[in-house]
């Protein structure tokens, strides 16, 4: 865990500084909109912005909180803390697209013309730029981390650029008399941001709820083979995983000869242990339990 733990130190200051250049960011599209273009799509994009940064703060936060070690009251560490965090970004994201929708649907029965489109247009593509090679960079260092939260700061980051340089598109056919591209920029920057929200409650509901999803089980038959062609080991009954934010831990139960001693039972438990970390890297804790071969009782 302690590569884990570097890791992670390595990579939240991404998110806190993700979290002051979207929120600045979204400031000037907003002031901008709101005060010289009246465009409802850099006004959308200036309140996703700062939704943006205030989600990578929430991730912040749940980094800094993941590498408490464990204590007295919460035995297994804080790692589920990085869920709740997913969670509680989620949620802001889907408030902010109701409110990106109502706007939109406002200037879509009533289009109006915007002003200095250019300008506008110029900002929301340097905030396009800016937001993929933060997202890109986020990604590639984050990907080993195996946090989900991790992965929704990238995401959600890579979709502002895109969400950006949408604006920069309907700004420009703005210019050239298709006012309603403002509205309908601004529906799919709502939709964007809908559908990473609910995948992101989604994984993070499971991960807190214990579920094992299709990775997990791919993870859990392969666990079994390793542990059923350890010499030792008649046969495997159980193997139950469970994720908790960067980790994963679990049981195993195995059937050996009811004459094995305590030494080489526990000489299994460190090769099942030992090739389970090195096929995935990623388990933290597993425990072996042990019952007799049936017959030997």
């Amino acid at each position: 865990m302690e590569t884990t733990k570097n890791l992670l130190k390595n990579i939240d200051w991404l998110a806190g500084a993700t979290a002051l250049i979207f929120i600045g960011l979204g400031i000037a599209q907003i002031v901008l909109s709101e005060f010289v273009s009246k465009s409802v799509a850099l006004t959308a994009n200036g309140i996703d912005c700062i939704g943006d940064g205030f989600v990578s703060a929430v991730v912040w936060l749940g980094l800094r909180f993941i590498r408490k070690p464990a204590d007295d009251r919460f035995h297994f560490g804080y790692y589920k803390i990085e869920n709740l965090a997913s969670i509680a970004a989620a949620a802001v994201m889907l408030i902010l697209a109701g409110y990106i929708t109502y706007r939109s649907y406002l200037q879509f029965i009533n289009p109006t013309d915007v002003n200095l489109p250019f300008l506008g247009a110029f900002i929301a593509l340097i905030a396009a730029l800016i937001a993929w090679g933060l997202g890109i960079y986020k990604y590639v260092k984050g990907k080993s981390s195996n946090l989900s939260s991790v992965k929704l700061d990238a995401f959600n980051t890579i979709k502002d650029g895109t969400s950006s340089f949408l604006v920069v598109i309907a700004l420009i056919l703005n210019y050239y008399g298709y006012h309603i591209a403002d509205a309908i920029v601004g529906f799919v920057i709502a939709g964007i941001i809908v559908s990473i929200g609910f995948a992101a409650i989604k994984e993070s509901s499971y991960i807190l709820l214990d579920a094992c999803d299709g990775t997990c089980i791919l993870q859990s038959d392969v666990v079994k083979k390793i542990a059923e062609k350890i010499s030792g080991v008649k046969s495997v009954h159980t193997v139950r995983l469970r994720r908790s934010g960067p980790v994963a831990q679990g049981e195993i139960e195995i059937m050996v000869s009811a004459d094995m001693t305590v030494a080489e039972l526990d000489k299994i438990r460190q090769k099942i242990l030992a090739l389970s970390k090195e096929k995935y890297p990623d388990i933290e804790r597993l425990t072996v339990t042990a019952i007799p071969e049936k017959g030997q009782l």
